[in-house]
Formats: structure tokens, sequence, C-alpha cells
């Protein structure tokens, strides 16, 4: 599964050929979640409010280029790296 990027000891990755709809997972120590490309939900799991606080922030951020990486993992192409929150 790619890492499409890191910060702040937040792990963002997409799945290869991974199911619809659009989604990223995030690991953060020993807690997962995954989220919504489009809405930012938390889909399932759970991690800490303030990682949760980050993870939002940086997908606002990056929406277009989580859509884009989504779409080019599910057609088990490379997604492009995200930069990370500064």
């Amino acid at each position: 599964m790619p890492e499409v990027s890191r910060f702040y000891g937040i792990v963002v990755q997409i799945y290869y050929g991974d199911h619809a709809p659009p989604h990223f997972h995030v690991t953060y120590g020993s807690d997962k979640a995954l989220f919504s490309i489009e809405t930012l939900a938390l889909l399932g799991g759970s991690i800490p409010p303030r990682a949760m606080g980050l993870v939002i922030e940086w997908a606002t951020i990056h929406q277009l280029e989580l859509k884009e990486a989504f779409r080019r993992a599910a057609a088990m192409e490379e997604p492009q790296r995200i930069a990370p929150l500064p």
C-alpha cells in the first residue's frame, strides 16, 4: 500500500486497486482510521482528536491531490506523493 504522505507521526496511505468511495487510510501509532476524500468524514476506526484535526487540516489543503492519488492507485498506478503539513 503506497504511502502518500507522512507528518507529525501520521502516515497516510492509499491501497492499490481499492474500492469506492474514494478514501484514504491513516495510521498514528497503533491507531488506524479511514477517511472519505469527498467529505473528509471518518468512515471507520479512530485516532486521537489532535491527530484527527491535523489529518482534516492536511486533507482539506490537498483534497484534489488525494482524489488524483486515489484514482491512480485504483487503476494500479503509482500515486504521487503529497506534501506534508509544515
